[in-house]
């Protein structure tokens, strides 16, 4: 039997999970339009192991969301994930923070794209089938009218993410289905962090980091009036 901590903080959702065998039994997050990670992410763990009279030894692994999104979410997550590892001698699962948002489309066919606001007219985004199956790899692109064009001719096309509302300005295709108000959650890592861990498909605590995509770019401080 695997008990597994999930920890999601991609996007301005601090969410976290306890799966047992795949399956989420308990669940916290905010939902929020602001970042809350730091002041939450520690307290939200700590109620979800004490409501469920669980130790943090109990737990068989800690998975965390990889990426791409937020570069200081996911230093926060990614941090908490590799502390808790070291410190309870636990393995580390990575899951792909947009195959865990596909995973809120339940489709019979067609593509799901998931996608991230990546600012402008940038979104984060993948293709994967109605099994979640990876049909296009991740990039970070810049939308016009003829983006997932080839997609659209072919059938259904379910858009989700806060990358949607952006989209939606932009493709006007009938195949087109936007799914709004949409973002990564530790519920639906359940299932495929439990998959990894079954198959040993670990990280090395010690050297992982987040997948960032692209480069972290600090802004330059205004000038002082």
């Amino acid at each position: 039997m695997a008990i597994i901590l999930n920890i999601e903080t991609a996007t301005t959702n601090c969410s976290v999970s306890l799966s047992k065998e795949g399956e989420t039994f308990a669940l916290q997050e905010d939902n929020s339009k602001q970042y809350s990670h730091a002041e939450r992410l520690h307290v939200y763990i700590e109620t979800l192991l004490k409501q469920n009279n669980l130790q943090p030894t109990d737990l068989d692994a800690i998975a965390v969301s990889k990426g791409p999104g937020s570069y200081t979410g996911l230093r926060i997550g990614v941090s908490a994930a590799k502390g808790l590892c070291f410190a309870l001698d636990k393995p580390l699962i990575s899951v792909s923070t947009l195959e865990a948002l596909a995973r809120q489309v339940k489709a019979e066919e067609g593509v799901i794209v998931p996608m991230l606001d990546a600012r402008r007219m940038e979104v984060y985004s993948a293709v994967f089938d109605a099994n979640y199956n990876i049909v296009r790899e991740i990039e970070a692109q810049i939308l016009d009218e003829q983006s997932f064009a080839s997609y659209l001719e072919k059938g259904k096309v379910y858009f989700v993410g806060n990358g949607v509302e952006k989209t939606k300005t932009l493709i006007t295709h009938e195949n087109a289905v936007f799914i709004e108000d949409k973002l990564p959650s530790a519920n639906e890592m359940s299932v495929i962090a439990f998959n990894k861990y079954q198959k040993k498909d670990l990280e090395d605590v010690a050297y992982f980091e987040p997948y960032y995509l692209k480069d972290f770019v600090a802004l330059k401080p205004k000038p002082k009036v």
